[in-house]
């Protein structure tokens, strides 16, 4: 446990130094404590672009952990399940129908769009015989995207001028997200962490399975409310704030159970930590692979991901849950 906590702490401050200090410009180590120091402006941009990073990775990763105990399901995360697809399109709507223009105002829509994607998916899994089975739940996930997506891409058709103005959310990105913007998100997502880091025992009751869940005294349906809400407080206010950044909850996960085991009272929080380091290193990747250009964190987040969840089929790690 303390040498996996002291790894994870490492990794930190690894990529937190990595972020602030390479990009299209090195920075000097001395622009960091010298506010005169003429570098010391991009360091606190840089800085600023971290601290986002590492929140928001840390919510994805938290709200896919929480997700995939839930519906004891190994391909459960945002981007499958419809929240992310349900954050995007809410926020399309709020910008071409309502006219909304700036991130503090439609960040809300992000999170309602998330909600009702996430409802609208169980309610739709949970018809017939056996409820929300793991299956029914992705069937039902990847139906209710597909259908999102392509409305989201309709209303972009219809109105042009919210192109340019969605466009780099669409891909994900932690860059230009101002300071208030993460701090008017900030409550929803401390609720959101402390209500996944408190619902750990749940999840680890919802792997036995449900009759065992409540044999062992645990209110089910309580539960699933309430973790439930930790995920669309985290994937859609994360979504709103980043766009949807892809494989974080997915992957993360996975790799975490091969450090620390299936226990959640370790998985979560091991799972926020891991979550926010490959963001952040994504997001420093981004910035050096093709310069002067930068790539979008969304793009290289997901690049990451997909050799991981490669390696990991082939190894036959992939948990089953």
């Amino acid at each position: 446990m303390h040498r996996s906590a002291a790894i994870l702490l490492a990794a930190l401050l690894v990529v937190v130094t990595a972020s602030v200090l390479i990009g299209s410009n090195l920075v000097s180590p001395a622009a960091i404590t010298d506010s005169a120091h003429p570098e010391h402006a991009i360091f606190v941009k840089r800085f600023e672009r971290t601290l986002t990073g590492l929140v928001i990775g840390a919510a994805f990763a938290l709200a896919g952990a929480c997700m995939q105990g839930l519906t004891r399901n190994p391909l459960a995360d945002p981007g499958l399940l419809g929240v992310n697809a349900g954050a995007a399109f809410a926020m399309v709507v709020a910008i071409t129908v309502l006219g909304i223009s700036t991130l503090q105002q439609y960040l809300w829509f992000g999170f309602l769009g998330a909600a009702l994607a996430t409802v609208t998916v169980h309610l739709v899994a949970g018809v017939g015989r056996g409820g929300a089975t793991p299956v029914k739940l992705t069937i039902a996930g990847a139906a209710l995207t597909a259908g999102l997506t392509s409305w989201t891409t309709a209303l972009l058709l219809v109105d042009r001028s919210a192109v340019e103005q969605i466009r780099r959310w669409q891909v994900g990105s932690v860059a230009g997200r101002d300071p208030d913007v993460l701090l008017t998100a900030l409550p929803a997502l401390v609720v959101g962490a402390v209500l996944a880091l408190a619902m750990t025992g749940a999840l680890n009751s919802f792997a036995l399975g449900d009759d065992l869940a409540r044999g062992l005294g645990r209110r089910t349906g309580r539960d699933r409310v309430l973790v439930g809400t930790a995920i669309v407080l985290l994937a859609g206010t994360g979504t709103a704030v980043a766009g949807p950044i892809g494989f974080v909850g997915l992957v993360v996960p996975h790799v975490v159970r091969r450090l620390v085991g299936a226990d959640h009272r370790l998985l979560v929080p091991f799972s926020a930590g891991y979550g926010a380091v490959l963001v952040v290193a994504a997001d420093t990747l981004g910035r050096v692979v093709l310069p002067p250009t930068e790539v979008p964190v969304g793009l290289t987040s997901t690049l990451i991901g997909l050799v991981a969840i490669i390696w990991l089929v082939r190894q036959g790690r992939v948990a089953k849950l």
